[in-house]
């Protein structure tokens, strides 16, 4: 009974200094916040809902919940995360009792002899055999190992959120430049019909003695250097059309269907505010709680330090004295209770809790330069908003007059009161002009994708990713 009271004691004790030895969870550094965005208007509410409806492309919104359905690596990324949480539940398990039973049978002959007369006994035989271990959490330090796994699993979750909101960006913008590459096909196309049409005029006009050899042999260049141009454009398209279909998981033969649509973007109402950008971006929600973790294995580190207990206790027992495994008496002399601390280890435990140190300064500096990066992505994003408008105003502007130019480069080359120079060059500055301003328009539908990712903006869960995350919980 002494030993059944002192394991009870002990137990109690345990309990107790793991309830007053609790550490509170590390918190992260605080860089500097501005009030405001330094470029453009701060809003009160910013556009965090479902930022893909606002572009207005059906299109785009399958393809995004396809790719978040089926794109490998976002599976990979959702296996960290089952891994994370099989770690934590192992973590917490190794905490508990852990309790083992064995057993075993033989049949036992032997050869008697008696009187003259020879005798063969024969009899089974059972052996039973148990075990139990546990080291109570005299100090928490088991507790922090728990503590910091939970950690490790909600910084692993947060990478899944965050790399759900990459892939949708990602799988956006390669729609947008896939959009952007069938337009400027479609746009060598033409100028290849535009260049056919100067060299079928510059030779009737040559057959006519109207001009000589050199207006031919220009307008010969010209058409060649658009056939050109056209062969490595529908090479940018198969290859724009192979990205996109490898995010979305399927086998890149370049024959996903795009149009030759423009994306009207509306104006940008507003970012909140730099504070609030930290609660919603999950990059910087999985840097908090790597600062956690790392303070919880400083903690952990530190109380390798202390003494630990260890409890054991082994039964074994056969067919001929199973009336041991219930006597109280018996089962409490089976009780082992150990106390080691340490004493000399070449300094490998010291080691650790500076390792661990390190690690949390490791982990607070690199939330820090996440914090960073966020604000800048979003100054960045509000910034070249506004430039790209202003380019693509003066882009339009540009095409207007080029095309106008062209025109009556076209009608005067016709008449005799121009050169084949001045025809092929207002035809080429019309050609540039309107490629610039597919090329500008596309960037600023990119950017406008980058401007919602840099805030974090959330995601409708559609069946198709409803899939993916039910499949990771089975």
């Amino acid at each position: 009974m002494r030993a059944i009271s002192m394991m009870v004691g002990l137990v109690a004790l345990s309990g107790c200094a793991s309830l007053h030895s609790q550490t509170e969870p590390a918190t992260a550094p605080s860089p500097i916040r501005p009030e405001a965005w330094k470029n453009g208007e701060p809003g009160q509410v910013p556009p965090t809902g479902d930022w893909v409806s606002g572009f207005n492309d059906p299109a785009m919104s399958s393809l995004i919940d396809e790719a978040l359905t089926n794109n490998p690596d976002l599976k990979a990324t959702l296996a960290r995360v089952e891994a994370a949480r099989a770690n934590a539940a192992a973590t917490y398990g190794r905490s508990l009792p852990s309790i083992g039973a064995g057993g075993s049978a033989s049949w036992n002959s032997t050869v008697v002899e008696s009187g003259g007369s020879t005798f063969r006994n024969e009899a089974p035989s059972f052996r039973l055999n148990g075990s139990a271990s546990w080291e109570p959490d005299l100090w928490g330090r088991i507790s922090a190992g728990i503590a910091a796994a939970e950690a490790d699993l909600a910084a692993s979750e947060a990478d899944f959120a965050a790399a759900r909101l990459s892939l949708a960006a990602r799988t956006a913008i390669a729609w947008i430049q896939l959009n952007d590459a069938v337009r400027q096909e479609a746009l060598a196309e033409a100028t290849l019909d535009a260049r056919e049409n100067t060299l079928t005029l510059t030779e009737r006009r040559f057959r006519s003695g109207l001009v000589d050899a050199l207006d031919v042999r220009l307008a010969r260049s010209a058409l060649a250097s658009s056939e050109a141009a056209l062969v490595s454009r529908r090479q940018q398209t198969g290859q724009a059309k192979r990205a996109i279909e490898i995010l979305l998981g399927r086998y890149p033969s370049a024959e996903i269907d795009a149009s030759e649509r423009q994306m009207v973007l509306p104006a940008i109402s507003g970012a909140g505010d730099p504070t609030s950008l930290l609660a919603r971006r999950p990059d910087i929600a999985a840097a908090e709680a790597r600062i956690v973790a790392a303070g919880f294995r400083v903690d952990q580190a530190r109380l390798a330090l202390r003494p630990s207990l260890s409890l054991t206790a082994t039964l074994s027992s056969t067919d001929d004295d199973l009336s041991n495994l219930i006597d109280p008496a018996y089962l409490a002399g089976q009780l082992v209770s150990s106390l080691t601390a340490p004493i000399y280890n070449g300094g490998a435990l010291k080691a650790n809790i500076e390792a661990a140190e390190a690690q949390a300064q490791l982990t607070g500096a690199s939330y820090v330069s996440a914090v960073l990066s966020a604000w800048k992505e979003v100054e960045d994003t509000l910034a070249a908003d506004d430039f790209l408008l202003q380019q693509v105003d003066a882009l339009v502007d540009a095409y207007e007059e080029a095309v106008a130019a062209e025109a009556l480069a076209q009608r005067q080359y016709q008449n005799g009161l121009a050169t084949i120079f001045n025809l092929i060059d207002a035809q080429t500055r019309r050609i540039n002009a309107e490629a610039s301003l597919i090329s500008v328009q596309s960037t600023r539908a990119i950017n406008r994708v980058q401007f919602h990712l840099a805030l974090g903006g959330d995601l409708p869960l559609e069946q198709g990713q409803q899939t993916i995350l039910s499949e990771g919980t089975d």
